[in-house]
């Protein structure tokens, strides 16, 4: 029993850094990105190319990989979040996804339906583990994807909290208008923080590529796990991410043990429940500030 929470916990991780750029994303410019997965698979392609022409590890070459994914975050934000975004949420929406069409069809054009990884790059380390008696096993690479999570969702943090980037950033996401009236330039906070989210999709792809084989459609079961994550953990918490990734991660790995089907059947009950309760609440409180001006009126 001890070994299935340990590799729920673990599992969870994963997700945290799937869907660490899903929620800065949203809750810094609130684009529901439905490209996210798609730009996790490019990533993972970018390191695999580049480890097959160069030989370097995918590890030097995420150093190298990184900042071509924030240039990209910043034409992304430029060409498509900007534009949509004016015309409404559901416009972003219908945009990211029209995106991740245009993506997935490009990739599948240059790379054709076979499976990829990045296993055989890192050596020994896909496979290698820790033996701590008993029958349990750790596997390496699983634990060095969870701290690679606690490091980002923590310099997220720092960031928001302490840098005066960060700040602005906050600033911004609660009121665009008023951080522009004190002399901050939303259109460059944005392009900021769209290319700190697509640092984030980098390390991603970069933990699906080592851990697990993908193909140009990857994306789509990325971007499911991502958004379940950010669901369960909330949307407005750094650390919620990494608490609904873990959530997530022990529902669907207790549930596998249940059923065949129990690996997905699992995660979505959590996530149908996490979902139910947030519009609840959210119900909830909107009666009571209907409430609350009624008789402020009366």
């Amino acid at each position: 029993m001890m070994g299935l929470l340990l590799q729920g916990v673990l599992l969870g991780g994963y997700y945290a850094i799937l869907a660490a750029g899903l929620a800065f994303l949203y809750s810094v410019m609130g684009i529901i990105n439905l490209a996210h997965g798609a730009f996790a698979v490019v990533a993972a392609y970018m390191l695999l190319v580049l480890s097959n022409l160069t030989g370097i590890s995918p590890f030097l070459g995420l150093a190298l990989i990184l900042p071509i994914m924030a240039i990209i975050g910043v034409i992304v934000e430029r060409t498509v979040f900007e534009p949509s975004n004016r015309g409404g949420p559901l416009l972003a929406v219908l945009a990211t996804f029209g995106l991740s069409v245009v993506i997935d069809n490009l990739l599948f054009q240059q790379f054709g339906a076979n499976t990829k990884t990045l296993a055989n790059h890192i050596g020994d380390l896909s496979w290698a583990s820790w033996d701590f008696g008993g029958g349990l096993y750790v596997g390496k690479l699983s634990v060095y994807t969870f701290f690679a999570a606690v490091i980002v969702l923590g310099g997220l943090q720092l960031l928001l909290t302490y840098a005066p980037v960060g700040r602005a950033i906050r600033a911004t996401a609660q009121d665009s208008d008023t951080a522009g009236l004190i002399g901050l330039d939303a259109r460059r906070i944005r392009m900021i923080s769209a290319a700190i989210a697509f640092v984030t999709i980098g390390i991603a792809g970069a933990a699906l590529g080592m851990r697990a084989s993908f193909t140009p459609y990857a994306g789509g079961a990325l971007l499911l796990f991502a958004f379940q994550a950010t669901i369960i953990g909330g949307t407005h918490r750094v650390w919620g991410t990494l608490i609904g990734g873990v959530i997530l991660g022990l529902a669907q790995t207790l549930g596998a043990q249940i059923a065949p089907q129990g690996f997905l059947i699992g995660g979505n009950l959590v996530f149908f429940a996490a979902l139910f309760i947030r519009l609840m609440r959210g119900n909830l409180n909107w009666r009571k500030l209907i409430s609350y001006k009624q008789r402020a009126m009366s």
